[in-house]
């Protein structure tokens, strides 16, 4: 049995005991969540297709480890122009480790995967009350013109 899943913007195919890396996701080492955006499920007889998610499905994990990817060097440069900029970053990552693949009606943990759509809807309140702070800028002033 496995499942497609779609998380952090990207799909993995996974399978029960598979250790995968994901991107940042909101939950503690040790905990258990649940993926609810399941594209395709197969049980080894027939296979689902969501439209695009396929309804009831989910895919219960247990987060191994938070974690950051190597460094990934960003270089910029135009020849003959003076011109190079190096930037780099890492990336924060999940390990999660897939317990089981639940279908439509089958009971499994608790845990919902709800907390990054949460984190993002904590964030919006956070950026308008920065633009509210933020100062107006005055319209300068015309001098009067001359005649």
């Amino acid at each position: 049995m496995y499942a497609v899943v779609k998380t952090g913007g990207k799909q993995y195919r996974v399978a029960k005991d598979d250790v995968i890396v994901v991107e940042k996701l909101a939950a503690d080492a040790g905990s258990a969540l649940e993926l609810d955006e399941v594209l395709i499920l197969d049980d080894g007889k027939e296979t689902v297709v969501g439209t695009p998610l396929v309804d009831g499905a989910r895919v219960a994990a247990t987060v191994l480890d938070q974690t950051r990817g190597d460094k990934i060097i960003v270089f910029k440069k135009k020849r003959r122009k003076d011109y190079k900029r190096k930037k780099g970053h890492r990336q924060d990552l999940t390990v999660l480790r897939i317990t089981d693949i639940l279908a439509k009606g089958q009971k499994g943990s608790s845990a919902k995967a709800a907390a990054p759509k949460a984190e993002a809807a904590e964030a919006t309140p956070v950026a308008e009350t920065a633009a509210k702070k933020a100062p107006a800028k005055k319209a300068a002033k015309k001098a009067p013109a001359k005649k």
